[in-house]
């Protein structure tokens, strides 16, 4: 049997989040093209951005049975495939309807492969560095949004006629290599012993090199006995109530900060500013960057501090930041900073964003759930996530063009406010404990 190191398995299923990130930022190279291509105003080219983000929810509510019943490596094998068709489809859109119909599908595929890449990862992964393997999901997403918004920006300067086609039809290539490398890695032990395949679990462990096979099998054993003694796998009863609520407060605040609204229209938001339209792809290069370099600090930080900690801290940052564009932009004052004030206040909150929100999110929701329901757990938490994220992604020009850009981030800042107090008062610390220990802890709360 060959062994494998368990980061290398966790590297291969993390791409998963390289298409998640990728697909998010390329779009906000394309709004100004699109725009202007199918002459749409400001609702409709929110719906044509918004759209896949609509198929992203549809999308974490029909994967929890599949991933369920099929297994997880099998479940992103297929999705990853599908992937890999919708994203040429778009590309190669003769028309608005078609571009519409396969962004949706596109969505479809990420938010299922959105639930099913960290829960994978949680449950191949030993408790001293679940924290971190499963922040490997997040790491390649910003990685993806970096270079989605370099790749952008130096199409628009060489390509003069409809780059919006290669901007999309670049991602089929990272789609096809994880479709290709996800028949190197072994199947969920979790999974394998939760439909009593017992012998091929332990394989498993041994595969990946856990300290003792034996005793890891024992355990998930016993705590699927306990589950099964309850007599249902069900979500949505008392026992799994305090998880249910982590997972939707959690999920909503991460949106709430105006995360995805902010990276998709970025550009515009230079633009708004008063900066040039090349200028403002390049400047958001630099938001990218800094979301890479803060989530690469989280990779140390997430097990040594905890997850509570990132999240309290994080929150005071992004409060002050996103408080001080909303200043900006309400005294319409774009010289702080000799005229670089926005982008440094949008680099600020990006910071404390990708070290504390984007950070902890999916580590979370991957770990609080039973081994029963947590792919029912993990889709609950993704679909909260997109639901406010479609919102938002939607609403934000339309909120932009009606009121400014001072009432938005004046919003997310009092936002943050509040999450803060979620994070200090509510949440529970969960580094360094097993999933099964989670759960213990969880029933008692």
């Amino acid at each position: 049997m060959k062994q494998q190191n368990v980061l290398t398995v966790a590297l291969i299923i993390a791409l998963g989040g390289f298409l998640f990130g990728y697909d998010i930022a390329m779009m906000s190279g394309t709004t100004t093209q699109l725009e202007e291509l199918y002459n749409l105003n400001s609702f409709w080219l929110g719906f044509t951005i918004a759209i896949a983000i609509v198929g992203t929810i549809i999308g974490t509510i029909i994967i929890g049975k599949p991933a369920e019943k099929f297994g997880r490596r099998k479940s992103l094998i297929i999705l990853s495939g599908i992937f890999f068709i919708s994203a040429l489809g778009s590309a190669f859109s003769i028309g608005w309807g078609m571009l519409l119909f396969f962004r949706l599908v596109t969505g479809i595929m990420l938010g299922c492969i959105s639930v099913v890449t960290p829960m994978f990862i949680a449950e191949i992964s030993p408790a001293k560095k679940r924290g971190q393997l499963v922040l490997l999901n997040q790491f390649f997403v910003v990685t993806a949004i970096f270079l989605a918004f370099a790749v952008n920006y130096f199409l628009v300067s060489t390509i003069d006629l409809d780059s919006w086609r290669w901007m999309i039809g670049i991602e089929a290539i990272p789609a096809l290599s994880f479709f290709l490398l996800l028949n190197l890695v072994p199947e969920s032990p979790r999974w394998l012993i939760n439909h009593g395949r017992y012998e091929e679990a332990l394989s498993t462990f041994e595969r990946i090199k856990a300290e003792d096979p034996e005793e890891e099998v024992r355990i998930v054993k016993e705590s699927v006995k306990q589950e099964e003694a309850i007599g249902h796998a069900k979500l949505f009863v008392k026992e799994n109530r305090f998880p249910v609520m982590i997972a939707i407060m959690i999920a909503a605040f991460n949106q709430l900060a105006g995360i995805n609204a902010i990276m998709i229209y970025a550009p515009r938001v230079f633009e708004m500013a008063g900066f040039e339209t090349d200028i403002s792809l390049l400047q958001s290069i630099s938001v990218g960057a800094t979301n890479l370099l803060f989530t690469f600090v989280a990779l140390f930080l997430i097990d040594k501090y905890g997850r509570r900690t990132l999240l309290m801290v994080g929150s005071v940052g992004m409060v002050f930041f996103l408080g001080m564009l909303s200043k900006s932009f309400f005294t319409e004052n774009y010289s702080d900073l000799g005229g670089y004030g926005v982008m440094i206040y949008l680099m600020g909150f990006i910071a404390f964003f990708a070290f504390s929100q984007g950070a902890v999110l999916w580590v979370v929701i991957s770990e609080i759930f039973p081994n029963k329901v947590r792919s029912q757990g993990q889709a609950l938490g993704s679909f909260t996530h997109w639901i406010f994220a479609a919102a938002l992604i939607w609403g934000f020009p339309v909120l932009n063009n009606a009121v400014g850009g001072g009432v938005s981030f004046g919003f997310f800042a009092i936002m943050m406010v509040f999450h803060f107090f979620f994070a200090w008062k509510v949440l529970p610390e969960t580094k360094g404990k097993s999933l099964e220990e989670i759960q213990l802890e969880m029933k008692r709360k």
